[in-house]
């Protein structure tokens, strides 16, 4: 199946179709409000690095226009500073009203992330500086803003309250997105003629202490993310990422069932276990990576929906009855980079060139 803006959708045989690609597309599409903001699930909030996610796989799936109402939603609600609230729910009004007030950083960068996958997703040249100049003034105030937290090493501080008050700590997982989504900023300002060696120097410091100086980080050693994140943001490459993918794979992996979110339950998650394939895609090992995305089948619901997650051996839906856009999003986002259909499937590849090389 090809989309209308030229590209083919990705196709697994027996992992996943096309024709259930457009279905998990449209079920965002059904969740996504006139404002352009994609909530969690009907009635729930909306958090603005999960909304991101949801609008890439937007693009992957030929819903340009969706995807770009998405980023016009950022825009509108973007605060004066640069940065976004952790929560929002829907009002009617631009959906604008914080339903959760800390300011994540992680959060806020990723935005730079989704609009250089916007831009690259374009159908032609004159598409693609559009885009990057309507977006340009959005992700360079978020960047600004999120570089502004920065501790003397380097790191950047995991939250800040509204009144300012920063957390004291810095996290793997965040900082390795945050490196990441520095360098796509920099791409960016590459394409529109601004200089960004500020952000390049700073994603290489992070870079530097995720290889070097673990011990900068919070110990959040239990959850999944801090384990594959760093390779799945190319934060590790090469035999350091396959040695952490290896060294974890016991602890975080249920044999043919999928990642458990935490390493101490048996909770597999459907999106903890996308992104896990994409991790594996980024060190160019397709099979394990296409396996793991198999996997996340039993999570499938007829309307293209996923289960959150599953509780084993019981298989009790956990939370209850709870089917989440991000989830659907990370399955179609790990189906691109194995596929490598759309224009910005290299994004999160590390084998190959990438996007970000520069």
């Amino acid at each position: 199946m090809t989309a209308l803006h030229g590209y083919d959708i990705p196709h697994l045989p027996g992992v996943i179709t096309p024709g259930e690609i457009a279905e998990s597309a449209e079920h965002l599409v059904s969740l996504q409000q006139s404002s352009g903001m994609i909530p969690w699930f009907p009635g729930g909030h909306c958090d603005p690095w999960n909304h991101v996610e949801s609008a890439m796989a937007l693009d992957v799936a030929g819903r340009s226009a969706e995807a770009a109402l998405a980023y016009d939603w950022l825009a509108t609600i973007q605060r004066p500073d640069g940065a976004w609230h952790n929560y929002y729910v829907a009002d009617g009004n631009n959906d604008s009203t914080v339903s959760e007030s800390k300011l994540d950083t992680n959060v806020c960068a990723y935005v730079a992330t989704g609009v250089l996958h916007h831009v690259l997703c374009a159908s032609s040249d004159d598409e693609r500086g559009l885009r990057i100049e309507r977006r340009w003034p959005m992700v360079k105030s978020a960047l600004d803003w999120v570089l502004s937290h920065r501790r003397d090493d380097g790191l950047v501080l995991w939250a800040v309250e509204p009144d300012a008050q920063p957390w004291d700590y810095a996290l793997l997982t965040g900082t390795s997105s945050i490196q990441h989504a520095l360098r796509c900023g920099a791409v960016l300002a590459s394409l529109i003629g601004e200089d960004a060696t500020n952000w390049v120097t700073a994603a290489d410091l992070m870079r530097e202490a995720i290889n070097d100086r673990p011990e900068c980080f919070e110990d959040k050693s239990r959850w999944a993310m801090d384990w594959y994140y760093p390779v799945l943001t190319g934060a590790l490459t090469g035999s350091s990422a396959t040695d952490r993918l290896s060294s974890g794979w016991d602890t975080f992996v249920m044999g043919e069932i999928g990642t458990r979110c935490v390493s101490d339950e048996p909770w597999v998650t459907a999106s903890e276990t996308a992104e896990t394939a994409l991790s594996y895609a980024a060190v160019g090992d397709l099979d394990t990576a296409t396996q793991l995305l198999e996997w996340t089948r039993r999570h499938r619901r007829s309307d293209g929906s996923y289960w959150t997650g599953i509780v084993h051996p019981d298989h009790i839906v956990f939370p209850d009855q709870e089917h989440t856009s991000y989830t659907a999003a990370a399955v179609i986002l790990a189906a691109d980079s194995i596929y490598q259909s759309s224009p910005a499937s290299a994004l999160f590849r590390f084998d190959i060139a990438n996007p970000t090389d520069c």
